[in-house]
């Protein structure tokens, strides 16, 4: 007997799975780290317990419809002290066991707890003993006991623990209540008797040598330890609110508060120690973050510009190098300099010249920085190639000859005192320097497998700067799963990251925000890269933002009402403007709003939930404005949701508060006592529904809006999700199924089409065809036959499909195992018999015109179809390994290996040969492609190019303009590369769009480039649209140029563009029998979500999640065969 389970990742990502009951579950876990293309990880069962991989899956009492989550377990580093610094390591591997090594007296020899170090979540080190969080929420610790490594008097209230932060000789853990628990030696910080009552809230702590500071959740801050040392912070304690972070030297600490302001304190017999910034207090403004040598502090303003304090030779006085701190985006430091990473890479050093405060030696080298660890003495740099750049006291790791050739493909380097391990891209570790602190790991190295993680004390800015390395971006703000912006100078423990998770790097983009007028936008405000915002349209309903503009700085979130908006400031005050009956006006509540998290809107109202889960409210009284009736209920609120005239409040208990017009859900008395245990709430234009724990649902509002959903309640079981439309609810349940309520007439009556909601989950289109893959992993395809338009031969194989990718003429489709099923036209790789046996393992598929390239788990690549145009790869076979990345041209392939190096194969005049640039091809870090040509941007922002030259493989007439290059685009042949400075650069074919000198006074804060074959249109940062190019190929839109405003997003089909406005509507232009004239569906073109096109047609998700196709009908122009099956459609992909 066979089940079928729902594997997710963290992300959201999922996969469904079907296994035989008898199977074990770490076979089934194995399947799903193949299918979700990922790493080994745990598997948890739908309560969040670890699944054990050697029972049978019916043994784990899984059952069909199973929600499992498969935890990506990546591997930390840690380390202990000696002195002071660093002596020995500690390393989380991917099963939760940990490995350590190094000098045994400090933390080396954990063979007393070995049995107890089993799911480890994170490890923290004192200076000469460590701890570890296990899953359950206990601790084991180890070393020495002074240090902290005996917990033995703490153990029965060391439970819950949620972060732990340490100083030389004491531990500190934040338990999930928000209290504190300390133990290790009691003068250093492991007695915190004397503030314990005041411990409570505990949303941080940092540590100074023998002193701990911990921020509560009202932004005020308590300390503990060594009075000289930091602990006694008497002195500035009314200075201390709104603290948004703290950094620590050896015996001082310095706070950021929310205005980016710094407060210090703390002094020692060391001298100063950088708790006294008197002297720079002036220039301490717009701080973004600060960095700590053992007695000085460096801090980064917004403007990239450095500030220093403390003790002079040891880091306290930059002023031999303050011309050349700008654009700084990180700081490192030793024990007593640092290192400063610039905006293009390169690297400034100050501080004492024995501890690395001078890298002239290596200054040449220190090019596409990427990341800079340090050790006490000496600091080692990862270069965009991946190799390693060394400086500093030769025997503190400074010195890395030894090992050099070895270090190659680096992802991530930890440093002890006198020591370094680098992680390499294989998962393997290599140490170098000192043994006595860890600088000879080769007694564990048999164990040192698949370490691939960040170590969690890095800065969350370090990592920021390793994702705009690698994506090839400019600066930006680096977001959560949550939205919300990440502080750099926190480390990556303290912002609450764990593994798996999924962040957004936020690069100089636009959000938009939009006021209505009659049910239409009226007003747009943007938020840019830098916090600043920009706004336009109808003035009255938000779009001058003048008298607020001086306000409106280090913006994170806007809302917006029907005719006003609200900003929430990085300090968590509150800007408002537009219509003051809409809430543009919030004067009556200023002095309430500080601190706030969440804005949500009504049509004409505002809520903010406050940090201590309070809740402001404004705007008009009758939508929403005035909550007072309900003021006293609402208090630990977690959640607001509106509808158009009222908000839903889910306080922390699970229960519910409402307010507003109660004929739009502002009254839920009639259903109050049901209202326990709410997960979660959406709403309609006028009703609420509520998802309970126990997976039911209930819902008050208006009854044609969805408010009453009495005729389906006994259908309503297992609720998974539920999504609204304007009048109408339909509810995802956990088996697949849905279930659906409201007005009949807007969707509210599936029963028509209840046979088919399965659910597409992805589109897929060849040159004449379609292929959709249903939630149950099922394919349904249509069009041209001898396209892939029929899949009946391979239908039977067609099961657990998790990705379809298409060539000219085929599909190639990757299952659950990993094994790969083709069909449509043989020789555009729609037949892989030839290579069957090789489709294991597949990670990823690419495909050119005729042919395809799969990557495989290990690396390697396999490929099949029209050998003349890189469908045999057997020439180069022996380079394929450690692949990352394949882009294709139309007839030739380029894969980017983990050195960042390239290997090309395919017709030589179509970019296969890349021998003539071969050398120049370091660094890479992305490549793009036109019909026959390829351009590669490196890690230092220039561009090589090869192929035929007329397809934009010759750049040499531009290569003096080619710096600093964020993204690439391509025609069919030419190329157009936006710059850093959002100015455009093109080359190739004159008559097909490498030639932008009409329009290039135009091409200024250029955002996104979209292309047809023969044609470019660019969004800029206003929303309006610039083209070039072939005219017939939509290359000229004058005919539409008033139309193109607040353009969100363009698609392309082989002559014609598509441009979604912010209304939803849709503008269209270019070649009209590929799909330039949507005139036909233009009335059905509303609240479109998503565009994709194939050659020569387009199709269009609703917000309701039906399609909507125009253009070639043989072309998939035309979807009436199968579009009562198009229902519910998630996302749709074409070529």
């Amino acid at each position: 007997m066979s089940i079928s389970v729902h594997v997710h990742l963290l992300s959201g990502k999922c996969v469904s799975l079907e296994a035989e009951a008898d199977a074990s579950v770490e076979s089934l876990k194995r399947r799903a780290q193949i299918a979700l293309v990922t790493g080994r990880g745990r598997l948890l069962n739908s309560s969040g317990e670890i699944l054990d991989g050697a029972q049978a899956i019916k043994q784990a009492k899984l059952k069909s419809g199973d929600v499992l989550t498969l935890h990506v377990n990546q591997v930390q580093l840690q380390a202990s002290r000696q002195g002071g610094i660093f002596a020995a390591f500690a390393a989380l591997l991917g099963d939760g066991s940990v490995v350590t090594w190094g000098n045994s007296k400090f933390g080396a020899d954990s063979s007393a707890v070995q049995d107890q170090l089993r799911d480890v979540q994170q490890i923290q080190a004192s200076n000469g003993a460590f701890a570890a969080i296990l899953g359950d929420g206990s601790v084991v610790t180890w070393g020495s006991a002074d240090s902290g490594g005996d917990s033995r008097a703490v153990q029965e209230q060391l439970k819950n623990v949620q972060q732990i932060q340490a100083s030389l000789r004491a531990f500190a853990a934040i338990l999930a209540d928000g209290s504190v628990v300390t133990w290790g030696n009691a003068d250093r910080g492991g007695d915190s008797s004397g503030v314990q009552e005041q411990l409570k809230n505990v949303q941080q702590i940092q540590a100074s040598g023998d002193s701990f500071a911990a921020i509560l959740d009202d932004g005020s801050v308590v300390t503990w330890g060594i009075g000289n040392f930091g602990g006694d912070s008497s002195a500035v304690q009314d200075q201390l609110k709104n603290v948004k972070q703290i950094q620590a030297s050896n015996g001082a600490f310095a706070a950021i508060l929310g205005d980016g302001s710094v407060v210090t304190w703390g002094k020692s017999q060391f001298g100063d120690v950088g708790g006294d910034s008197s002297a720079v207090q002036d220039q301490l403004r717009d701080v973004r973050q600060i960095q700590a040598s053992l007695y000085s502090f460096a801090a980064i303003l917004v403007d990239g510009s450095v500030v220093t304090w403390g003790n002079g030779p040891w880091g306290g006085d930059s002023s031999a190098v303050q011309d050349q701190l700008k654009t700084v985006q990180h700081i490192q430091a030793s024990g007593g300099a640092f290192a400063a990473i610039l905006g293009d890479g390169s690297v400034v050093t100050w501080g004492d010249s024995h501890l690395g405060g001078d890298s002239s030696a290596v200054q040449e080298q220190l090019k596409t920085v990427q990341q800079i660890q340090a050790s006490r003495g000496a600091f080692a740099a990862i270069l965009g190639d991946g190799s390693v750049v060394t400086w500093g006291a030769a025997d503190h790791g400074g010195e890395s000859s030894v090992v050099q050739e070895q270090l190659k493909n680096v992802q991530q380097i930890q440093a002890s005192n006198c020591a370094f391990a680098a992680i390499l891209g294989d998962g393997s570790v290599v140490s170098w320097c000192s043994a006595d602190c860890g600088g000879d790991s080769s007694a564990v190295q048999h164990q040192l497998r698949d370490v691939q993680q960040i170590q969690a004390d890095a800065s969350v800015e370090s990592l920021k700067r390793r994702a705009q390395i690698a994506l090839v971006t400019g600066r930006g703000r680096l977001l959560n799963s949550s939205g919300e912006t990440l502080d750099g100078a926190q480390a990556i423990k303290q912002a609450k990251l764990k593994s798996g998770d999924v962040l957004t790097l936020h690069v100089k983009q636009v959000q938009l925000q939009a006021s209505r007028r009659g049910g239409f936008f009226a007003a747009f405000a943007a938020l840019l890269g830098d916090g600043s915002v920009v706004t336009w349209g109808k003035a009255d309903y938000g779009g001058d933002s003048s008298a607020v503009r001086d306000q409106l700085r280090d913006v994170r979130q806007i809302q917006a009402s029907n005719c006003a908006f609200a900003a929430i400031l990085g300090s968590g005050s509150l800007v408002t403007w537009g219509d003051a009956d809409c809430g543009g006006d919030s004067s009556a509540v200023q002095d309430q709003l500080r601190d706030v998290q969440q804005i949500q809107a009504s049509y004409r109202a505002f809520a903010a939930v406050l940090g201590d889960g309070s809740v402001v409210t404004w705007g008009d009284a009758d939508w929403g404005g005035d909550s007072s009736a309900v003021q006293e209920q609402l208090k630990t609120v977690q959640q607001i949701q509106a509808s158009n005239g009222a908000f839903a409040a889910i306080l922390g208990g699970g229960s519910v508060v409402t307010w507003g017009d109660s004929h739009l859900g502002g009254d839920s008395s009639v259903v109050q006592v049901q209202l326990k245990t709410v997960q979660q709430i959406q709403a309609s234009n006028g009703a609420f529904a509520a998802i309970l724990g126990d997976g039911s649902v209930v819902t008050w509002g208006a009854a044609d809006h969805g408010g009453d959903s009495s005729a389906v309640r006994g259908q309503l079981r297992d609720v998974r999700q539920i999504q609204a439309s304007l009048f109408p609810f339909a509810a995802i349940l956990v088996d697949g199924s849905v279930v659906t309520w409201g007005s009949s007439d807007w969707g509210g009556d599936s029963s028509a089409v209840q046979e088919q909601l399965k659910t597409v989950q992805q589109i897929q289109a060849s040159n004449g065809a379609f292929a959709a893959i249903l939630g149950g992993g099922s394919v349904v395809t249509w069009g041209d036959s001898h396209l892939g338009g029929d899949s009946s031969v391979v239908q039977v194989q067609l099961k657990t499909v998790q990705q379809i990718q298409a060539s000219n003429g085929a599909f190639a489709a990757i299952l659950g195992d990993g094994s790969v099923v083709t069909w449509g036209a043989a020789d555009h790789g729609g037949d892989s018999s030839a290579v069957r046996g090789q489709l294991r393992d597949v990670r990823q598929i690419q495909a050119s015109l005729f042919p395809f390239a799969a990557i495989l788990v290990d690396g390697s690549v396999v490929t099949w179809g029209s050998s003349d145009w890189g469908g045999d790869s057997s020439a180069v076979q022996e380079q394929l390994k450690t692949v990352q990345q394949i882009q294709a041209s139309n007839g030739a392939f380029a894969a980017i290996l983990g050195g960042g190096s390239v290997v090309t194969w395919g017709d030589s005049h179509l970019g296969g040969d890349s021998s003539v640039v071969q050398v120049q091809l370091k660094t890479v870090q992305q490549i793009q492609a036109s019909n026959g040509a390829f351009a590669a941007i490196l890690g230092d922002g220039s561009v090589v190019t090869w192929g035929a030259a007329d397809h934009g493989g010759d750049s040499s007439a531009v290569r003096g303009q080619l710096r600093d290059v964020r993204q690439i685009q391509a025609s069919l042949f030419p190329f157009a590369a936006i710059l850093v400075d959002g100015s455009v650069v093109t080359w190739g074919s004159s008559d097909w769009g490498g030639d932008s000198s009409a329009v290039q006074e135009q091409l200024k804060t250029v955002q996104q480039i979209q292309a047809s074959g023969g044609a470019f249109a660019a969004i800029l940062d206003d929303g309006s649209v610039v083209t070039w190019g072939n005219a017939a190929w939509g290359g000229d839109s004058s005919a539409v140029q008033d139309q193109l405003k607040s353009v969100q997003r363009i698609q392309a089909s082989n002559c014609a563009f598509a441009a979604i406005l912010g209304d939803g509507s849709v503008v269209t232009w270019g070649a009209a029998d590929h799909g330039g004239d949507s005139s036909v569906v233009q009335d059905q073109l509303k609240n479109v979500q998503q565009i994709q096109a194939s050659s020569r047609a387009f199709a269009a998700i609703l917000g309701d999640g039906s399609v909507v196709t125009w253009g070639e009908a043989a072309s998939g122009g035309y979807s009436s065969a199968v579009q009562d099956q198009l229902r519910d459609v998630q996302q749709i992909h074409g070529v």
